[in-house]
Protein backbone atom coordinates (compact mmCIF):
# COMPACT_ATOMS: atom_id res chain seq x y z
CA UNK A 1 0.00 0.00 0.00
CA UNK A 2 2.66 2.44 1.16
CA UNK A 3 4.55 1.54 -2.42
CA UNK A 4 1.54 2.48 -4.28
CA UNK A 5 0.83 5.86 -2.40
CA UNK A 6 4.99 6.14 -3.71
CA UNK A 7 5.51 7.91 -0.26
CA UNK A 8 9.37 7.83 0.45
CA UNK A 9 11.62 6.66 3.20
CA UNK A 10 11.51 7.95 6.42
CA UNK A 11 8.88 11.09 5.55
CA UNK A 12 6.07 11.77 8.35
CA UNK A 13 3.15 10.11 6.22
CA UNK A 14 4.90 6.79 5.68
CA UNK A 15 6.22 6.90 9.47
CA UNK A 16 2.55 7.27 10.19
CA UNK A 17 1.04 4.77 7.81
CA UNK A 18 4.53 2.10 8.48
CA UNK A 19 2.96 1.65 12.44
CA UNK A 20 -1.00 0.98 10.87
CA UNK A 21 -0.54 -1.12 7.74
CA UNK A 22 3.23 -2.13 7.22
CA UNK A 23 4.85 -2.81 10.80
CA UNK A 24 1.37 -3.00 12.82
CA UNK A 25 2.72 -3.66 16.25
CA UNK A 26 -0.13 -6.98 16.51
CA UNK A 27 -0.68 -8.31 13.11
CA UNK A 28 2.62 -8.21 11.88
CA UNK A 29 5.47 -8.01 14.60
CA UNK A 30 3.38 -9.87 17.42
CA UNK A 31 4.31 -7.07 20.32
CA UNK A 32 2.62 -6.43 23.31
CA UNK A 33 0.15 -9.97 22.81
CA UNK A 34 -0.18 -9.79 26.93
CA UNK A 35 -2.11 -6.95 27.32
CA UNK A 36 -3.64 -7.24 23.42
CA UNK A 37 -4.67 -10.34 24.69
CA UNK A 38 -6.32 -10.28 28.25
CA UNK A 39 -7.50 -6.56 27.95
CA UNK A 40 -9.68 -6.97 24.42
CA UNK A 41 -12.66 -8.58 26.49
CA UNK A 42 -14.73 -5.69 24.56
CA UNK A 43 -13.86 -2.79 22.20
CA UNK A 44 -14.08 -0.06 24.81
CA UNK A 45 -11.36 -2.08 26.78
CA UNK A 46 -9.31 -2.29 23.69
CA UNK A 47 -10.03 1.36 23.20
CA UNK A 48 -8.89 2.74 26.36
CA UNK A 49 -5.67 0.00 26.23
CA UNK A 50 -4.63 1.26 23.04
CA UNK A 51 -4.97 5.07 23.54
CA UNK A 52 -3.09 4.76 27.39
CA UNK A 53 -0.20 3.29 25.11
CA UNK A 54 -0.40 5.81 22.33
CA UNK A 55 0.00 8.73 24.91
CA UNK A 56 3.03 6.86 26.45
CA UNK A 57 4.38 6.25 22.96
CA UNK A 58 4.22 9.71 21.78
CA UNK A 59 5.64 11.69 24.59
CA UNK A 60 8.39 9.00 25.44
CA UNK A 61 9.54 8.98 22.09
CA UNK A 62 9.65 12.87 21.90
CA UNK A 63 11.69 13.16 25.06
CA UNK A 64 14.16 10.20 23.88
CA UNK A 65 14.46 11.64 20.69
CA UNK A 66 15.23 14.96 22.12
CA UNK A 67 17.63 13.51 25.00
CA UNK A 68 19.53 11.05 22.22
CA UNK A 69 22.69 13.19 21.82
CA UNK A 70 23.18 13.29 25.78
CA UNK A 71 22.08 9.49 26.91
CA UNK A 72 25.27 7.42 28.04
CA UNK A 73 25.19 4.29 26.03
CA UNK A 74 25.67 2.03 29.17
CA UNK A 75 22.68 3.46 30.65
CA UNK A 76 20.04 3.87 28.28
CA UNK A 77 17.94 1.38 29.08
CA UNK A 78 17.58 2.23 32.45
CA UNK A 79 17.04 5.74 31.62
CA UNK A 80 14.35 4.63 28.95
CA UNK A 81 12.41 2.41 31.45
CA UNK A 82 12.52 5.68 33.71
CA UNK A 83 10.78 8.06 31.10
CA UNK A 84 8.43 5.67 30.18
CA UNK A 85 7.55 4.58 33.87
CA UNK A 86 6.63 8.92 34.03
CA UNK A 87 4.47 9.04 31.73
CA UNK A 88 2.53 5.15 32.77
CA UNK A 89 2.49 6.91 36.03
CA UNK A 90 0.60 10.18 34.38
CA UNK A 91 -1.56 8.15 32.59
CA UNK A 92 -2.66 5.82 35.35
CA UNK A 93 -3.62 8.95 37.62
CA UNK A 94 -5.37 10.67 35.11
CA UNK A 95 -7.32 7.21 34.43
CA UNK A 96 -7.98 6.32 38.21
CA UNK A 97 -9.96 9.91 38.87
CA UNK A 98 -11.62 10.14 35.63
CA UNK A 99 -12.18 6.91 34.17
CA UNK A 100 -12.47 4.17 37.18
CA UNK A 101 -14.29 1.73 35.69
CA UNK A 102 -11.71 1.44 32.84
CA UNK A 103 -9.22 1.31 35.34
CA UNK A 104 -10.68 -1.25 36.46
CA UNK A 105 -11.12 -3.09 33.85
CA UNK A 106 -7.58 -2.46 32.93
CA UNK A 107 -5.93 -3.75 36.09
CA UNK A 108 -2.31 -4.70 36.65
CA UNK A 109 -1.77 -4.12 32.57
CA UNK A 110 -1.93 -0.55 32.67
CA UNK A 111 1.14 -0.15 34.65
CA UNK A 112 3.14 -2.90 33.18
CA UNK A 113 2.93 -0.58 30.18
CA UNK A 114 6.48 0.61 31.31
CA UNK A 115 7.76 -2.72 29.93
CA UNK A 116 5.53 -2.82 26.82
CA UNK A 117 7.85 -4.72 23.82
CA UNK A 118 5.96 -1.74 21.91
CA UNK A 119 7.24 1.11 23.24
CA UNK A 120 10.62 0.11 24.14
CA UNK A 121 11.24 -1.54 20.51
CA UNK A 122 10.37 2.00 19.46
CA UNK A 123 12.23 3.75 21.56
CA UNK A 124 15.42 1.21 20.84
CA UNK A 125 15.31 1.24 17.40
CA UNK A 126 14.13 4.73 16.07
CA UNK A 127 13.82 7.20 18.50
CA UNK A 128 17.71 6.63 19.25
CA UNK A 129 18.91 8.14 15.68
CA UNK A 130 16.33 9.79 14.30
CA UNK A 131 14.69 13.63 14.66
CA UNK A 132 12.21 14.66 16.85
CA UNK A 133 9.27 15.05 14.54
CA UNK A 134 9.69 12.03 12.69
CA UNK A 135 9.97 9.99 15.83
CA UNK A 136 6.60 11.81 17.17
CA UNK A 137 5.47 10.42 14.05
CA UNK A 138 6.31 6.63 14.40
CA UNK A 139 5.29 6.32 17.76
CA UNK A 140 1.77 8.23 16.75
CA UNK A 141 1.24 5.67 13.84
CA UNK A 142 2.78 2.16 16.18
CA UNK A 143 -0.08 3.75 19.09
CA UNK A 144 -2.72 4.28 16.31
CA UNK A 145 -2.15 1.03 14.40
CA UNK A 146 -2.03 -0.57 18.21
CA UNK A 147 -5.03 1.22 19.43
CA UNK A 148 -7.25 0.30 15.62
CA UNK A 149 -5.72 -3.59 16.54
CA UNK A 150 -7.03 -3.39 19.94
CA UNK A 151 -10.59 -2.23 19.20
CA UNK A 152 -11.23 -4.76 16.36
CA UNK A 153 -10.12 -7.76 18.36
CA UNK A 154 -12.16 -6.37 21.52
CA UNK A 155 -15.12 -5.44 19.40
CA UNK A 156 -15.30 -8.99 17.64
CA UNK A 157 -15.04 -10.50 20.77
CA UNK A 158 -17.24 -8.95 22.36
CA UNK A 159 -19.90 -8.61 19.50
CA UNK A 160 -19.66 -12.95 19.03
CA UNK A 161 -18.96 -13.91 22.54
CA UNK A 162 -21.96 -11.52 23.75
CA UNK A 163 -23.77 -10.44 21.25
CA UNK A 164 -23.43 -6.45 22.41
CA UNK A 165 -20.64 -3.82 20.69
CA UNK A 166 -19.35 -0.88 22.68
CA UNK A 167 -21.30 -2.05 25.52
CA UNK A 168 -24.85 -1.99 23.34
CA UNK A 169 -26.91 -4.79 22.50
CA UNK A 170 -26.97 -5.49 19.11
CA UNK A 171 -28.21 -8.96 18.71
CA UNK A 172 -31.42 -10.50 20.07
CA UNK A 173 -31.92 -11.18 23.48
CA UNK A 174 -32.24 -14.80 22.59
CA UNK A 175 -28.75 -14.80 21.50
CA UNK A 176 -26.92 -17.23 23.69
CA UNK A 177 -23.17 -16.36 23.10
CA UNK A 178 -20.15 -17.91 22.48
CA UNK A 179 -18.28 -17.59 25.60
CA UNK A 180 -15.66 -19.02 24.12
CA UNK A 181 -14.69 -15.50 22.36
CA UNK A 182 -14.77 -13.78 26.01
CA UNK A 183 -12.03 -16.42 27.62
CA UNK A 184 -8.50 -16.74 26.68
CA UNK A 185 -8.87 -19.19 24.04
CA UNK A 186 -11.21 -17.22 21.79
CA UNK A 187 -8.73 -13.91 22.23
CA UNK A 188 -5.98 -16.59 20.73
CA UNK A 189 -8.34 -17.54 17.85
CA UNK A 190 -9.71 -14.44 16.81
CA UNK A 191 -5.55 -12.89 16.88
CA UNK A 192 -4.65 -15.44 14.71
CA UNK A 193 -7.91 -15.17 11.82
CA UNK A 194 -7.33 -11.48 12.04
CA UNK A 195 -3.32 -11.86 11.73
CA UNK A 196 -4.03 -14.07 8.32
CA UNK A 197 -6.48 -11.91 6.87
CA UNK A 198 -3.94 -8.90 7.30
CA UNK A 199 -0.84 -11.22 5.70
CA UNK A 200 -3.09 -12.14 3.03
CA UNK A 201 -4.74 -8.48 2.29
CA UNK A 202 -0.80 -7.62 2.63
CA UNK A 203 0.38 -10.09 -0.33
CA UNK A 204 -2.31 -9.44 -2.62
CA UNK A 205 -1.86 -5.63 -2.59
CA UNK A 206 2.15 -5.97 -2.91
CA UNK A 207 1.50 -9.05 -5.86
CA UNK A 208 -0.74 -6.43 -7.94
CA UNK A 209 2.09 -3.59 -7.34
CA UNK A 210 4.66 -5.63 -8.59
CA UNK A 211 2.47 -6.49 -11.51
CA UNK A 212 2.35 -2.95 -12.12
CA UNK A 213 5.60 -1.95 -11.98
CA UNK A 214 7.08 -5.08 -14.11
CA UNK A 215 4.48 -3.83 -16.82
CA UNK A 216 5.90 -0.78 -17.35
CA UNK A 217 9.31 -1.56 -16.93
CA UNK A 218 8.13 -3.98 -20.18
CA UNK A 219 6.66 -1.46 -21.99
CA UNK A 220 9.47 1.24 -21.48
CA UNK A 221 12.11 -0.70 -22.77
CA UNK A 222 10.53 -1.52 -25.83
CA UNK A 223 9.62 2.24 -26.53
CA UNK A 224 12.73 3.83 -25.29
CA UNK A 225 15.03 1.04 -27.26
CA UNK A 226 13.93 2.12 -30.27
CA UNK A 227 14.04 5.92 -30.13
CA UNK A 228 16.26 8.17 -32.13
CA UNK A 229 20.17 7.78 -30.39
CA UNK A 230 21.57 10.74 -29.60
CA UNK A 231 24.90 10.22 -32.00
CA UNK A 232 21.50 11.25 -34.54
CA UNK A 233 20.47 14.04 -32.63
CA UNK A 234 24.21 15.54 -32.47
CA UNK A 235 24.36 15.14 -36.17
CA UNK A 236 21.19 17.04 -36.89
CA UNK A 237 22.35 19.69 -34.68
CA UNK A 238 25.94 20.01 -36.55
CA UNK A 239 24.33 20.19 -39.68
CA UNK A 240 21.91 22.61 -38.56
CA UNK A 241 24.17 24.63 -36.36
CA UNK A 242 27.70 23.87 -36.85
CA UNK A 243 27.82 24.30 -40.34
CA UNK A 244 27.64 27.94 -41.55
CA UNK A 245 25.95 29.12 -44.93
CA UNK A 246 29.02 31.31 -46.05
CA UNK A 247 31.47 27.86 -45.78
CA UNK A 248 29.42 26.25 -47.71
CA UNK A 249 28.97 28.52 -50.73
CA UNK A 250 32.45 28.20 -51.26
CA UNK A 251 33.10 24.94 -52.21
CA UNK A 252 30.73 23.05 -54.16
CA UNK A 253 32.21 19.69 -52.50
CA UNK A 254 31.06 20.48 -48.91
CA UNK A 255 27.58 21.34 -50.32
CA UNK A 256 27.65 17.99 -51.38
CA UNK A 257 28.46 16.37 -48.44
CA UNK A 258 26.55 18.01 -46.42
CA UNK A 259 23.67 17.16 -48.61
CA UNK A 260 24.48 13.24 -48.63
CA UNK A 261 24.89 13.36 -44.77
CA UNK A 262 20.91 14.66 -44.72
CA UNK A 263 20.35 12.19 -46.54
CA UNK A 264 21.88 9.36 -44.74
CA UNK A 265 20.01 11.05 -41.59
CA UNK A 266 16.60 10.93 -43.19
CA UNK A 267 17.72 7.34 -44.11
CA UNK A 268 18.20 5.98 -40.45
CA UNK A 269 15.19 8.05 -39.07
CA UNK A 270 12.88 6.51 -41.35
CA UNK A 271 14.96 2.89 -40.16
CA UNK A 272 14.57 4.23 -36.81
CA UNK A 273 10.55 4.74 -37.47
CA UNK A 274 9.77 1.45 -39.16
CA UNK A 275 11.61 -0.32 -36.46
CA UNK A 276 9.59 1.55 -33.69
CA UNK A 277 6.33 0.21 -35.42
CA UNK A 278 7.48 -3.25 -35.68
CA UNK A 279 8.59 -3.20 -31.66
CA UNK A 280 5.17 -2.14 -31.39
CA UNK A 281 3.90 -4.72 -33.39
CA UNK A 282 5.25 -7.92 -31.74
CA UNK A 283 4.45 -6.23 -28.11
CA UNK A 284 1.26 -6.05 -29.13
CA UNK A 285 1.07 -9.86 -30.97
CA UNK A 286 2.84 -11.41 -27.59
CA UNK A 287 0.17 -10.24 -25.73
CA UNK A 288 -2.31 -11.64 -27.90
CA UNK A 289 -0.63 -14.78 -27.89
CA UNK A 290 -0.57 -14.74 -23.80
CA UNK A 291 -4.67 -13.99 -24.23
CA UNK A 292 -4.85 -17.02 -26.50
CA UNK A 293 -2.91 -19.40 -24.60
CA UNK A 294 -4.46 -18.55 -21.59
CA UNK A 295 -7.98 -19.12 -23.26
CA UNK A 296 -6.95 -22.30 -24.66
CA UNK A 297 -5.80 -23.84 -21.34
CA UNK A 298 -8.78 -22.56 -19.54
CA UNK A 299 -11.02 -24.03 -22.27
CA UNK A 300 -8.86 -27.74 -22.24
CA UNK A 301 -9.11 -27.68 -18.13
CA UNK A 302 -13.23 -27.56 -18.84
CA UNK A 303 -12.98 -30.40 -21.39
CA UNK A 304 -11.28 -32.51 -19.50
CA UNK A 305 -13.80 -31.33 -16.65
CA UNK A 306 -16.78 -32.41 -18.62
CA UNK A 307 -15.13 -35.89 -19.75
CA UNK A 308 -14.47 -36.61 -16.14
CA UNK A 309 -18.16 -36.15 -15.50
CA UNK A 310 -19.18 -38.38 -18.23
CA UNK A 311 -17.12 -41.28 -17.77
CA UNK A 312 -18.50 -41.15 -13.96
CA UNK A 313 -22.27 -40.40 -15.51
CA UNK A 314 -21.32 -43.94 -17.81
CA UNK A 315 -19.96 -45.93 -14.88
CA UNK A 316 -23.35 -45.01 -13.36
CA UNK A 317 -25.26 -46.23 -15.42
CA UNK A 318 -23.25 -49.41 -16.56
CA UNK A 319 -23.82 -50.37 -12.71
CA UNK A 320 -27.24 -49.48 -12.57
CA UNK A 321 -28.37 -51.87 -15.17
CA UNK A 322 -26.53 -54.84 -13.88
CA UNK A 323 -27.98 -54.48 -10.19
CA UNK A 324 -31.98 -54.21 -12.31
CA UNK A 325 -31.23 -57.33 -13.46
CA UNK A 326 -29.64 -58.94 -10.44
CA UNK A 327 -33.20 -57.79 -9.09
CA UNK A 328 -35.60 -59.31 -11.42
CA UNK A 329 -33.41 -62.97 -10.94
Amino acid sequence: MIKRLNLKDNTIPERFLNGVVKENPLFVLMLGLCPALAVTTSALNGIGMGLATLFVLVFSNLCISLLRNSIPDKIRLLVYIIIIALFVTITEVIIKAYLPTLDKALGIYLPLIVVNCVIMSRVESYAVKNKVLLSVFDAAGMGFGFTLALMIIGALREFIGTGELFSLRVMPESYPGVTIFVLAPGAFFMMAFLAAIHKKVKANLELKAGRVESQKAESEKVFQGVDESEALKKDKDELLKGVGESEILKNGKEVNEVSEKKKNIKERIKKNRFIKEEMKEKFIEEKKNKDEVIKAEKIKEKRVKKEKVKKVEDNKEEKEPGVKNHDDN
